[in-house]
């Protein structure tokens, strides 16, 4: 709800503060005196092309600011918020939970200077245009002679026929949209997998041929530095076999077959030394030490001898095939090094991850056609909601027209009828398989067209009032505002205009300017612009300001009559309130 709204040097307002309540306002006021700027001003709260020609002549700017209650959970705020421009203490969100969706001010503003530059704030922030126009149009909507229409669009018709097909519609197509995101989440990576579906086949022949590679050769960690050291000993093995052979002739004699004239070896002179000792070993303690010493030296050498015979053995088994089979088989792993290296623990590492990636294309196959029965399924599904969504949004578009139609006859409109067709399409959207669209025709034998066109301004204001008032209970309306709604009828029809205006003040707060004596009678809260000077160089002022009950007898009188002192005028004038008043008591 709009509660306060501040207007400064737009137009011919000068200054005006104005405090607006719940329910049905309605603005008055004699041709000229400027009270269509009170709709100019929150056309540009809602994000309208601002003229330099609306700033107040010798003025520097024009500025309109309004503060709007505002529940925590509107959308408004939630997009205000999203924005970084308003932010939410979380102390007063708890206490906000705790105590309900209280409502709390935001604050729109707009300026526009004599130049034509324009600023618009959110909160004391300055923000885009854009953004501001966006927040202000979730909680403010103008019919005027020359705004655009809430319900131009056919997704806003769409919305609005849905809503009006109450909470069984609106539970269809929540359970619609969640089986149409899902559906759009199995047909995205069906359609994914397809694709590629090539590169996966190429990509698994590739792994699978390196696999086939790494498990003939069946690299062994360490073995590569193995085979180094090998392929080293063999590449040296007549120097190496000499050493071990000469090695162990000097510590034992070797092979006597081979050894024909040597000098005494290691073993023979331990042997020596060992019977030298033997004869006085009980003799000292000391001298038996060393003897058991050199038995031990004579055992370790003895090992010694005969493992280096078995060196020189194993040598003299390595021939050329087994260089070979070292040399081949080094090449194979040092090609797998060169691959997926730089050591074996790599390569093997790498092999287990191929296996893995392996398994996941082989499983694609499989993947596909789990995928494409889902895909089946949920589109056959979401086709027989798509159909239940089309009976009921059909039932709900003939009893909108009806209701509306009724509402037009009311309102000095009985040829007029509202048609709302609902057409299945071919293709399923996140709303369902239907084309929603509002046409009108204005007069008997007229042909519908589409929603704003084919009727004039005063015409399209009354439809659009009529549909508003229908809609309204079934939807959380916020600020309406009509701007000559009431052009070009009078008399019974003015009077069921102010009606239709004050049921819809019952579920939304209401702002109209009207020209018409028996509208305005019906409003809670009547403000008034009236022209109070002219200035120097011939500017024009104006005064905007609610009125009282003895006020709002005059304004009115003036309206009938033209005579705002007239006793008959004041008569019939408190004679409209009375009635309106009993009939809103009525209700």
């Amino acid at each position: 709800m709009i509660e306060h709204l501040s207007i400064s040097d737009l137009g011919v307002i000068e200054r005006a503060e104005l405090e607006l309540a719940p329910g049905f306002n309605v603005v008055t006021g004699e041709t000229g005196a400027g009270k269509t700027m009170v709709v100019t001003a929150f056309s540009l709260l809602l994000g309208a092309r601002a003229e330099a020609s609306t700033v107040r002549s010798g003025a520097a700017k024009a500025a309109v600011d309004a503060e709007i209650l505002v529940p925590h959970s509107h959308p408004a705020r939630a997009k205000a918020q999203e924005s970084g421009v308003l932010m939410e203490d979380p102390e007063d969100a708890d206490d906000a939970a705790a105590v309900g969706d209280g409502d709390e001010p935001l604050l729109l503003g707009r300026a526009v200077s004599a130049k034509g530059r324009s600023r618009a704030t959110l909160s004391g922030r300055a923000v885009p245009i854009s953004l501001l126009g966006g927040v202000g149009a979730e909680l403010v909507t103008v019919h005027g002679q020359s705004d655009q229409l809430r319900l131009k669009s056919a997704a806003a018709q769409r919305a609005a026929l849905d809503t009006y097909a109450g909470p069984q519609g609106a539970q269809l197509l929540k359970q619609y949209q969640e089986c149409f995101e899902a559906f759009q989440r199995q047909k995205a990576e069906l359609e994914d997998i397809t694709a590629h579906e090539l590169e996966r086949r190429r990509e698994a022949e590739q792994l699978q041929r390196a696999l086939e590679t790494i498990d003939r050769v069946d690299p062994q960690p360490g073995e590569d530095e193995k085979l180094k050291a090998e392929s080293m000993r063999l590449d040296n093995l007549e120097s190496l076999r000499d050493a071990a052979r000469n090695a162990q002739s000097a510590l034992s004699g070797g092979d006597a077959a081979e050894v024909l004239e040597q000098g005494p070896n290691a073993a023979e002179l331990l042997e020596g030394a060992a019977q030298a000792l033997a004869t006085v070993t009980d003799q000292d303690q000391e001298l038996a030490e060393i003897s058991r010493q050199i038995g031990e030296v004579s055992t370790l050498l003895t090992d010694a001898a005969s493992q280096l015979g078995i060196y020189a053995a194993s040598l003299d088994d390595a021939g050329p095939e087994r260089v070979a089979e070292i040399h081949t088989r080094r090449a194979e792993i040092d090609k797998l090094l060169r691959l997926y290296g730089p050591e074996v623990t790599d390569v093997l590492t790498w092999a287990q991850e191929a296996r893995q990636r392996l398994e996941t294309l082989h499983s694609d196959s499989d993947r596909i056609e789990e995928l494409t029965d889902t895909v089946q399924q949920l589109e056959g599904q979401l086709w027989e909601q798509a159909r239940e969504l089309t009976r009921i949004r059909s039932a709900a578009a003939q009893q909108l027209s009806d209701g509306v139609g009724s509402e037009l006859a009311a309102l000095a409109m009985p040829q007029a009828r509202i048609v709302i067709q609902v057409e299945p399409t071919t293709q399923l959207s996140r709303y369902g398989a239907d084309a929603v669209g509002f046409l009108l025709s204005p007069h008997s034998g007229a042909d519908p067209l589409p929603l704003g066109k084919g009727a004039s301004g005063g015409e399209l204001s009354r439809v659009m009032l009529a549909l508003e008032v229908v809609l309204a209970e079934q939807q959380k309306a916020g600020t309406f505002i009509f701007d000559e709604v009431d052009a070009g009828v009078g008399g019974k029809a003015a009077v069921q205009i102010g009606k239709r205006l004050a049921a819809l003040a019952r579920h939304a707060q209401v702002i109209v300017v009207t020209h018409l004596p028996q509208v305005a009678a019906y409003a809670d809260n009547h403000i008034r612009v009236h022209k109070t000077s002219e200035s120097g160089g011939g500017v024009t002022a104006s005064d905007v300001r609610a009125l009282d009950h003895h006020e709002r007898v005059g304004e009115l009188a003036r309206m009938l009559a033209g005579q705002e002192d007239s006793t008959s005028a004041r008569a019939h004038a408190a004679e409209l309130l009375d009635t309106a008043a009993h009939e809103a008591a009525a209700s």
